[in-house]
C-alpha cells in the first residue's frame, strides 16, 4: 500500500482564527491537501480539496465565505492535477473519504463518478441544516455525491487495519481522521481539521472556527495518545509541516 500527498489548493486567513491571541491584522497561508491511498482493494482519496473554479471567481463559488477564507492558489492547483501527474484519472477513484464537508475538503467530490463517498452521519446532518451555507458547507460540493455511505462509528475500511476511520468531533460534529498503516513509513494519521496546525496540537489552544470546544479538546487528547504510541500526525493546513512532507510521486509506503 502507498500513500501520495497531493496539493489541493491554498488559502489565506486571519491567524487569529486559529490562534486567538494573534493580532487581527496578521494573516496566515494555509496549504490544502488531499491524500491518495493505493490499497490492493481500491484507490481511496482522503479529502478532495478546493473546486477548480475557485481561483477564477471565488465569490461565485463560495459567496461571502471567500472574504474569510481567501483562495490564493493558481489555476490548476487542485487534486485533479495531482492525480493526473500520477497517471490516475477521476474514474480510477473507488472511494472518497471526506474528513468533513467544509468546501475546502470536498470541493472536487463531483469529479469522481465511480466513487462511494464516506462521511460521518453527524456531518451530513450538519451540512443539511438550514444554517449550513453560513458555516462553511457549500451544497454544490457535498450534495453531488450519488453513493453516500454515512458512517456512525469507527470504520476499518478494508477489514485489515490498513485504513481506519476515527470520529474526532470538535471542529465540526462529524469530523473524522484516517489512520493509515504503512509497511515502511509506519502509522500516519490524516487528522483533517481536528489538527489544522501542529501548534493546535502542541498548545491545546482552541481555534475560533470550532463547533464545540469541549469535543475538540477530547479529540486532541486522543490524537496526542495516538502520537505517543508512534503515529505521525499530518495536520491539514500547516505550511511548515507541508514543506517537510513527501508529495506527489514521492510516496509513503
Amino acid at each position: 500500500m502507498r500513500m501520495h500527498l497531493l496539493a489541493a489548493g491554498r488559502l489565506r486567513m486571519r491567524k487569529s482564527i486559529f490562534l486567538p491571541d494573534a493580532d487581527r491584522t496578521e494573516t496566515i497561508e494555509l496549504p490544502v491537501m488531499s491524500a491518495l491511498i493505493r490499497h490492493g482493494q481500491a484507490n481511496v482519496l482522503f479529502d478532495t480539496g478546493c473546486h477548480p473554479a475557485v481561483p477564477e471567481d471565488p465569490a461565485a463559488r463560495w459567496g461571502s465565505l471567500a472574504k474569510i477564507m481567501t483562495p490564493i492558489m493558481s489555476a490548476g492547483d487542485n487534486v485533479l492535477t495531482g492525480l493526473a501527474a500520477l497517471g490516475i484519472q477521476p474514474d480510477d477513484i473507488d472511494v472518497v473519504v471526506n474528513s468533513h464537508l467544509h468546501t475546502d475538503h470536498c470541493g472536487c467530490n463531483a469529479f469522481f463518478p465511480n466513487a462511494t463517498f464516506i462521511a460521518h452521519a453527524l456531518e451530513v446532518e450538519a451540512a443539511r441544516a438550514a444554517t449550513g451555507d453560513m458555516t462553511g458547507y457549500i451544497a454544490a460540493d457535498w450534495e453531488s455525491a450519488d453513493k453516500l455511505d454515512a458512517i456512525s462509528s469507527e470504520r476499518d475500511l478494508f477489514g485489515d487495519g490498513r485504513l481506519v476511520l476515527i470520529h474526532t468531533p470538535g471542529h465540526t460534529p462529524g469530523s473524522i481522521a484516517g489512520m493509515v498503516e504503512l509497511e515502511r513509513s509506519g502509522r500516519m494519521l490524516l487528522a483533517g481539521d481536528t489538527v489544522s496546525l501542529q501548534e493546535t496540537l502542541a498548545t491545546g489552544i482552541i481555534p475560533r472556527n470550532t463547533w464545540n470546544a469541549d469535543a475538540l479538546t477530547r479529540s486532541l487528547a486522543e490524537v496526542r495518545r495516538l502520537a505517543s504510541s508512534g503515529a505521525t500526525i499530518i495536520a491539514s493546513h500547516d505550511a511548515a509541516q507541508w514543506e517537510t512532507l513527501r508529495k506527489g510521486a514521492e510516496a509513503y509506503d
